[in-house]
C-alpha cells in the first residue's frame, strides 16, 4: 500500500500467493485509474500491472521467475483536439537467484524484483513508446504544413 502511494498516489493492489511442490508462486497487481473531466475536455488514463511470480527454494538462496505485463490506456476527447485513444501493452520477464535468511527475505526479494521491474517498463513506456508517438505526430504535422503551404485557411478545417 505504502508504495502505491509513493509510486501512484493511490490506486489499488492486491497479492496473492499459492504453494508448488518445490516453493511457492504468486502475483502481484496494481491499478491506477485518472479520470479527469471539464467541461471542454474528457480525459482519462489506466495503468494495470500484473507480476507473476514463481520461487524455487534452495540452499540459502530462492530461484525468482518475474512475468510481468503493463497494460496503458489514455484516452482524449473534445471539440478542440477531437478523439484519442492511446493504448497497449508490455510483457517482460527476469529471472535471478537472491540470497534467503528466512520467509521475510521472500517479501524482500519479490518486492525488489516487481519495483525494479516497474520502474524499467515505466521508463521503456516514456522513452521508447511516447517518443516514437511524439516523433509520428511531429512527422504528420511537417508532411501537412508541406501539404498546405500557400494555401490560406487549411489548418482551419478546410
Amino acid at each position: 500500500a505504502i508504495a502505491m502511494y509513493s509510486y501512484y498516489e493511490g490506486g489499488i493492489s492486491s497479492v496473492y500467493f499459492w504453494g508448488l511442490d518445490d516453493g511457492f508462486a504468486g502475483v502481484v497487481l496494481l491499478k491506477k485509474s485518472t479520470p479527469s473531466t471539464s467541461a471542454a475536455n474528457t480525459s482519462s488514463g489506466s495503468w494495470d500491472s500484473i507480476h507473476v511470480f514463481e520461487a524455487t527454494d534452495r540452499t540459502r538462496s530462492a530461484h525468482y521467475k518475474l512475468t510481468s505485463t503493463v497494460i496503458l490506456n489514455l484516452g482524449s476527447s473534445g471539440k478542440a483536439l477531437g478523439e484519442l485513444d492511446l493504448s497497449g501493452n508490455m510483457t517482460r520477464q527476469v529471472e535471478q537467484d537472491m540470497p534467503v535468511e528466512d520467509d521475510g527475505s521472500h517479501v524482500i526479494n519479490v518486492g525488489k524484483l516487481v519495483e525494479n521491474m516497474e520502474l524499467k517498463m515505466r521508463n521503456l513506456l516514456q522513452e521508447v513508446y511516447f517518443g516514437k508517438a511524439k516523433d509520428v505526430v511531429g512527422d504528420l504535422r511537417s508532411k501537412l504544413h508541406h501539404l498546405c503551404e500557400g494555401e490560406t485557411g487549411c489548418f482551419n478545417g478546410r
